[in-house]
């Protein structure tokens, strides 16, 4: 059994620590096919099952439902041709994934109201080491007035992240190909966020660091 750590980073002269841990998520390995095959996924189904199962999916526009449905379909499809999932199955995608990703909302935004006495309605959010684009392209989704960054050091789950972005139609995401130690040191980069979003990405302290670089400092 495995635990992968998702957290959260604001920087706020405010407080004391320059981060907040979020949910720890638990992943349990499963079989991939023995073939390749191409996907078709019912987006009735999925619907059907998150709704009885997660608030934050309700919240969710029905267009917003679509983008997702196209976002599981795309990582299910080209699972099978490269590895970004150990979960195979349309809902426990669902369950593992999707709504894991948007029980960070709630979160996030309280946190970031009350440390930073700001508005969230045009955050902008990074997430470093992506691989999938989890969470960061389902909160890009859910929450189109953000403008999100999925930092990933892989290429091919690079050009994996831009398809998924055109098949969902979202205009709020950059995908950046980079180590964000690296990236932080970088103008452009710099001290250009404000919440960071990771999971299983690196050491708690590796990952302060790395927000100490890449977060704006407000007071």
């Amino acid at each position: 059994m495995m635990f992968g750590l998702r957290l959260y980073l604001y920087r706020s002269d405010n407080v004391q620590f320059p981060f907040s841990i979020g949910t720890f998520v638990k992943h349990l390995p499963i079989s991939k096919p023995n073939a390749f095959y191409h996907r078709r996924i019912s987006a009735k189904r999925i619907i059907a099952t998150s709704t009885h199962t997660s608030s934050s999916y309700e919240t969710l526009t029905s267009r917003q439902k679509g983008q997702i449905h196209h976002y599981v379909e795309a990582l299910l499809d080209w699972n099978q041709k490269m590895n970004l999932t150990a979960v195979t199955d349309a809902n426990e995608v669902m369950k593992r994934h999707v709504e894991d990703s948007l029980a960070l909302l709630r979160p996030i935004r309280d946190s970031y109201v009350s440390h930073c006495n700001s508005s969230v309605d045009n955050l902008k959010l990074v997430d470093v080491g992506t691989g999938p684009g989890l969470p960061g392209l389902v909160l890009a989704i859910a929450c189109p007035g953000w403008k999100i960054t999925l930092l990933e050091s892989m290429n091919k789950r690079c050009v994996f992240l831009e398809h998924a972005v055109s098949v969902t139609g979202l205009s709020n995401v950059e995908v950046v190909r980079g180590r964000a130690e690296s990236l932080g040191r970088n103008d452009c980069f710099r001290e250009q966020f404000d919440v960071a979003v990771a999971r299983a990405v690196a050491e708690m302290r590796v990952l302060c660091f790395i927000g100490l670089l890449i977060l704006i400092l407000v007071g």
